[in-house]
């Protein structure tokens, strides 16, 4: 018994600070949404100050008169009483619209005179006047003087001479096998006692480079005992050789020297 007594009084106090804290959750929250709604009711109110006030008035549309006219009238163009109805030329020359007519000679001179009309009369003179043809030269205006109303003189030319082939340059350098027979001078290389004791001998080859006069520049062993190549180089640098011309143009040339050592 005692124990329900104290169950019941337990569950009573829960109860009692569930309800408290319900009550408390609900004003809180009332007061927030009053709080909200009484700062909307400003903000709107603030948003009012902002809005425009005018008033636009719908107009019914007037229709603008139409733009004054203006008629003018210009005079009829002067009619050329002096203008020749009688037709001269004083070649009879028929106009291009017959090129079944051959003319028995031609020429590169162009064509002053007028010619004839296709219909109507016409008379031989010593001057060209009278209306012109379609395609004719010009029409003579009685002074002398014409104007060019046909088509335009093409006058021939004879096209000038093609300017001569250009030959291209020769070579500055010609390749040539082995040249020793060619020297004018070729120096004996000089055989070191120090190649004598090591038994060097044998044939070296030197790649030489011959200047337009005939002169050794530049000189290369490219073969033979290394105790041999610097004395075979020297030699070859004191080498003389003839100009070579090439189209009558003096030309380097480059080629092999050869110098056979041998022990006695």
């Amino acid at each position: 018994m005692f124990n329900n007594l104290i169950e019941s009084s337990s569950h009573a106090g829960e109860f009692k600070r569930r309800g408290s804290f319900v009550l408390f959750t609900i004003a809180t929250y009332a007061l927030l949404f009053v709080v909200a709604g009484v700062i909307s009711i400003y903000a709107y109110d603030a948003r009012l100050d902002d809005q425009n006030t005018e008033i636009v008035t719908m107009l019914n549309p007037v229709d603008l008169p139409a733009a004054p006219v203006t008629i003018t009238h210009s005079a009829p163009p002067r009619s050329n009483n002096n203008k020749p109805t009688e037709v001269v030329r004083q070649v009879a020359m028929a106009s291009v619209n017959h090129p079944e007519i051959v003319p028995p000679t031609t020429s590169v001179t162009p064509i002053t005179n007028l010619p004839v009309p296709d219909a109507g009369a016409w008379r031989l003179g010593d001057h060209d006047s009278g209306p012109i043809e379609p395609g004719g030269p010009g029409r003579s205006t009685g002074d002398g003087t014409s104007n060019s109303t046909g088509p335009a003189v093409v006058e021939i030319v004879t096209p000038p001479p093609l300017p001569p082939a250009v030959q291209p340059p020769p070579p500055r350098v010609i390749s040539r096998g082995v040249i020793t027979g060619l020297a004018l001078t070729l120096p004996k290389p000089v055989y070191s006692q120090i190649a004598k004791q090591a038994g060097a001998q044998g044939t070296v080859s030197v790649q030489v480079l011959i200047d337009e006069s005939g002169k050794v520049i530049s000189a290369k062993a490219v073969k033979g005992h290394p105790l041999l190549l610097a004395a075979a180089q020297q030699a070859a640098m004191s080498a003389r050789f003839s100009p070579t011309k090439l189209s009558d143009q003096p030309v380097k040339v480059s080629g092999l020297i050869t110098y056979n050592f041998l022990l006695h």
